[in-house]
């Protein structure tokens, strides 16, 4: 029994000598392998890790070891190599004068070991452990657009994050406002999962599911992907999303636009607001003074009340309702009151006032507002200031003092809030002209339209003495404007023209008269009154004459080439001697001539 178990020994030993003398790969007893770790798409330089001696290289045996099966790719005879058929076929050379092997376009189903025999002078082994690596594409975040509800029993979804074409597969983190997000039984999960490309790189697919609170409705949420390169470690972040948290309001108040004073005038939005998302359904109330109950007001499609312009009549108080529609809960705002300023009924006394010349005039001013007010007076026309004060007070008054008069009342505490009165003071007398006489250049046959102001009160009418075509256009309540249209004719050259303003206390006249130049069309050369005019302007029908100075000119040129010509004739007689002139005469010529 004993020799039996002594020779099953000696025959198990002998076995295992001579199969590792036979030198198959992989029986012997396998040290660490040297780890080589590359990037997808880069070359892997591969040691044989052999001593230097060169005896050692002169025959090598490359193998691949996949599921443990190796499988012989390279074969190396003195120094020279030849790839084996098969995918590493064309990707495989010898570097380092055959001690190392070059794998170029490398890929993720390359990570594997290889195996490095050589079998002289003795059988030697040494494996290589391939790390392949590849970081993946910047992570995509899609947030779900639908929202959340806090009122939600179980983890809603949140967010998905993609990272694609990583190798190995990337680890992800979540975060919420910065802070990493753990698994929390029925209130944080999450789930992922993988896909492998055709490429041997993978995609990886991850899911945030988590119960939100209404704390959450700002909350920043993103992915983070750690992954390994042969430089180390590497993360890569998404983009922060928010996702919409539904949540019921707790209350609602009122808010108003322009915040501050408010006056007659101004636009002013009145708007419902609540804590609550979705906003409930509002309505505004405002208190309707006689039965001091709330009355719901007429809003716009978004709920907001409108007052343009705001009256005074908008001020009061306003409150809000909110309707839940999901819980049928309804909340309401507390009171706020809503102040319009204003100014209202400017009034002057007396309405329509009237006065002689050389007599005094008082004008009171009054209105109304819920404000301390200021009044000033001002004159129409210039826009001065004449008064501050409600009264105004105008002594020995004379024509010019006649026409518009402007109450200002204004709320110097509310900027911008004013109302102003117009009034007109008549002054009685007859009308008023600015000249007696006056001249017109004009052209016989022309169509002129002549023009004649007066003022007085009452109100004056004009005539003209001569027939055309007369309208009249009044320029204020004292004032009138009358333009006639005439044609210049021989008797109106002679006669001129006689306008004449008349009221009931008299009457006055201008005489215009019309003179014919031929250098001018209708020339004006009298002055205006810049208080009453009696001015006119004509409208030729004729073009007028070319000016002169060109035939003068040429005139001229003429008589000088003549007076040339006829010296030109007389020094010839002269010198032919057909011409009687004595010695002295003779020399007198021969010295005109040399000058």
């Amino acid at each position: 029994m004993v020799r039996s178990r002594l020779i099953c020994a000696f025959l198990l030993v002998a076995c295992c000598c001579c199969r590792r003398a036979a030198g198959v790969p992989g029986e012997a007893e396998q040290p660490e392998p040297e780890l080589v770790e590359v990037e997808v798409g880069s070359t892997a330089l591969l040691d044989c890790g052999f001593s230097h001696s060169q005896g050692n290289f002169s025959h090598i045996d490359w193998f691949s070891v996949h599921k443990e099966k190796p499988t012989l790719i390279f074969r190396v005879r003195q120094g020279q190599g030849q790839s084996e058929p098969g995918e590493y076929q064309h990707r495989l050379s010898l570097q380092n004068k055959g001690t190392t092997l070059a794998l170029t376009h490398v890929t993720p189903h390359d990570e594997r070991i290889f195996l490095c025999q050589g079998k002289r002078p003795r059988s030697q082994e040494h494996h290589i452990q391939l790390r392949v690596y590849k970081a993946p594409e910047e992570p995509s975040i899609q947030v779900n657009a639908v929202g959340i509800s806090v009122n939600s029993r179980e983890p809603e979804e949140v967010a998905t994050c993609v990272g694609r074409n990583g190798y190995p597969i990337p680890q992800v983190i979540w975060y919420k406002n910065g802070q990493p997000l753990k698994e929390e039984k029925n209130r944080i999960h999450i789930q992922s999962s993988q896909i492998v490309e055709s490429s041997g790189l993978y995609t990886l697919r991850s899911v945030l599911k988590a119960q939100l609170l209404k704390k959450d409705k700002d909350a920043q949420f993103y992915c983070e992907l750690n992954y390994r390169l042969p430089s180390g470690n590497h993360m890569k972040e998404s983009r922060e999303v928010t996702v919409p948290v539904f949540y019921p309001a707790e209350k609602v108040w009122l808010e108003v636009e322009p915040v501050g004073i408010l006056k007659e005038g101004d636009r002013v939005e009145i708007r419902c607001l609540a804590d609550g998302n979705p906003p409930p359904h509002f309505s505004i109330s405002k208190q309707n003074l006689s039965t001091k109950e709330m009355e719901e007001e007429t809003t716009d499609d978004n709920g907001i009340l409108v007052l343009e312009p705001a009256q005074k009549q908008h001020s009061g108080l306003y409150e809000c309702q909110g309707l839940d529609l999901e819980t049928m809960a309804s909340l309401q705002s507390d009171q706020q009151e809503l102040l319009v300023n204003y100014v209202s009924d400017v009034w002057v006394s007396p309405a329509a006032p009237e006065s002689q010349e050389g007599s005094s005039l008082t004008l009171t001013c009054e209105a109304e507002s819920n404000q301390a007010l200021e009044f000033q007076w001002l004159r129409e026309k210039t826009g001065k200031v004449l008064e501050k004060g409600p009264v105004l007070q105008l002594h020995n008054l004379k024509r010019e003092a006649g026409g518009g008069y402007r109450c200002m009342a204004s709320v110097p505490s509310v900027p911008g809030l004013n109302r102003t009165q117009l009034v007109n003071v008549a002054i009685f007398g007859p009308p008023w002209m600015a000249l007696k006489k006056r001249k017109m250049w004009v052209q016989e046959n022309a169509v002129l339209n002549l023009s004649c102001e007066a003022s007085g009160h009452p109100r004056p009418t004009i005539s003209w003495n001569v027939k055309g075509m007369a309208s009249e256009q009044d320029q204020d309540l004292q004032s009138v404007l009358s333009i006639l249209n005439v044609l210049v004719t021989p008797k109106l050259l002679e006669t001129g023209v006689e306008c004449m303003a008349s009221n009931s206390l008299g009457k006055n006249t201008t005489i215009i008269f019309l003179e014919l130049d031929s250098n001018r069309t209708g020339l004006n050369m009298s002055t205006v009154s810049p208080h009453a005019r009696a001015n006119s302007t004509s409208t030729e029908k004729k073009l007028p004459k070319p000016e002169s100075k060109g035939v003068v000119i040429v005139a001229v040129t003429v008589c000088v080439l003549v007076l040339a010509v006829l010296g030109a004739l007389l020094y010839f007689f002269y010198k032919k001697g057909k011409l009687p002139c004595g010695q002295s005469g003779k020399q007198e010529m021969e010295r005109n001539t040399s000058i």
